[in-house]
């Protein structure tokens, strides 16, 4: 298993690099998506996957000797959720009124400020 997560961390990462270098607004927010769910796979990963014990000393005892998750990165992990998911929700929302005032969903074609009326 721990094999296998550098080849799916480093497929997503490129996937979501790719689908940023085009053109379509839908794609460039898939591609964030992507991106988001990598980072966190990764930080997950850089945290040594366990599945021994809570990270908890007991009463006798000043430090841990046996192998522990760390509870850090997960909570990391888990703030980057609620940030990517505002992230998302407010370029979502960017999205749809640049497609009502442009009616285009083209990068190239949405070099004007100024809008459109038809």
């Amino acid at each position: 298993m721990e094999d296998i997560l550098p080849f799916l961390i480093g497929c997503l990462y490129a996937g979501g690099i790719y689908l940023i270098f085009h053109r379509s607004f839908v794609k460039l927010i898939i591609g964030l998506i992507i991106l988001g769910y990598a980072s966190n796979l990764f930080l997950f990963t850089i945290s040594r996957i366990t599945r021994d014990a809570p990270p908890l000393i007991p009463d006798d005892a000043t430090q841990l000797t046996e192998t522990f998750a760390d509870p850090l990165p997960q909570a990391l992990i888990l703030t980057a959720i609620v940030i990517g998911f505002g992230l998302q929700a407010f370029a979502i929302v960017l999205i749809k009124v640049g497609f009502k005032t442009l009616k285009t969903d083209d990068l190239d074609k949405t070099t004007s400020t100024d809008r459109l009326d038809n």
